[in-house]
């Protein structure tokens, strides 16, 4: 009986280590043999993965900032604002080098200062995040709906589209003969997937993050200023937004600031806590997250390439992402 609760525990842990892996291996399986010649098709998957980039950026802030023991809601409207604010740009300066240099500029700067605007209404005001993010999430959308009166705002430019549709050549060809590519996005999505698992794992701020979110009250009196923490944590996460909202815009080269960046705030969150980050704080992993970004990914591919009514799609991927936590987790019955 006791080699049998040993074996027992031993899975539970497995699985509550590395459920999200887990979880992905059986969404590529059950794929490959449901989308024969298909789904592993190059073009598929770096199509997956240039559709996931967008979230994935976001998450990889989100990741860091549920674990220093926040949350943030006001992400999507975030990456509204600073997509409408960037175009804007993009339209006044007219040279098109020199307006993708000032748009991509105006897109970081200004997340930036969003994020420590959120970070400090949270530290300064002793605000719970929840409701600090919830009024950002119903305030930047509506700047950006007066800024634009609410209409669509578009750009002709070239060299902005190229943003998000150009990248690295590969030595493959799709199904039309052309040559396949990595998109910046893409590129971008990893390179700050390195950048952040460092931050967290070999700087004494990632230290410091995870001792404010496991503890804040035991960190404070171990000499950490955990509102600087925060403030840090919120502004990397608003870089991180105006990354992403570069990226879409100069995928649509457009932006409708009702609807960029809707659900951008709920993916991120899932992304995150599928990939095992605890909403309480104090733990997670960066490239758990990249999973959690995968797995969702795969499940708006499947839903997408079966054809099920688009007002459907959403309760399905309800269901396979609560089951994704629910195997990561294993049970919590003792």
């Amino acid at each position: 009986m006791k080699e049998t609760g040993i074996k027992k525990k031993s899975t539970m842990s497995f699985l509550k280590n590395e459920g999200a892996l887990v979880a992905l291996v059986v969404l590529v399986v059950i794929n490959v043999a449901w989308q024969k010649g298909t789904f592993l098709q190059p073009e598929n998957l770096l199509n997956i993965l240039s559709q996931s980039s967008y979230v994935g950026i976001i998450a990889l802030g989100m990741t860091l900032v549920i674990i220093g023991g926040g949350i943030d809601l006001s992400v999507g409207s975030i990456a509204s604002l600073v997509a409408t604010f960037s175009i804007l740009t993009l339209n006044k300066v007219g040279d098109e080098p020199k307006a993708t240099i000032a748009a991509a500029a105006v897109a970081i700067c200004l997340g930036a200062v969003v994020g420590f605007i959120n970070g400090f209404v949270i530290t300064w005001g002793r605000i719970a995040p929840f409701i600090a993010t919830l009024a950002g999430l119903i305030a930047f959308r509506s700047i950006a709906l007066a800024v634009t009166d609410a209409r669509q705002i578009t750009t002709a430019s070239k060299h902005f589209g190229a943003l998000s549709q150009n990248g690295l050549p590969l030595p493959l060809k799709n199904g039309a003969g052309n040559p396949l590519q990595v998109v910046w996005p893409i590129i971008a999505f990893l390179l700050l997937a390195f950048v952040a698992s460092w931050i967290l794992n070999k700087t004494v701020y990632g230290r410091r993050l995870i001792a404010t979110g496991a503890n804040e009250q035991a960190a404070v009196f171990s000499g950490i200023s955990t509102d600087r923490v925060k403030w840090t944590m919120y502004t990397i996460l608003g870089i991180c937004c105006g990354i992403a909202a570069l990226f879409k815009g100069a995928q649509l080269s457009s932006v409708s600031a009702s609807s960029l960046g809707q659900y951008f705030e709920l993916d991120a969150i899932a992304a995150a806590v599928i990939g095992g980050t605890a909403l309480s704080g104090g733990r997670g992993q960066v490239w758990k997250t990249v999973v959690g970004v995968l797995i969702l990914g795969i499940i708006n591919n499947m839903l997408n390439l079966s054809g099920i009514n688009s007002n459907w799609q959403g309760c399905f991927k309800g269901v396979i992402i609560l089951l994704a936590v629910l195997l990561q987790r294993g049970t919590t019955k003792k």
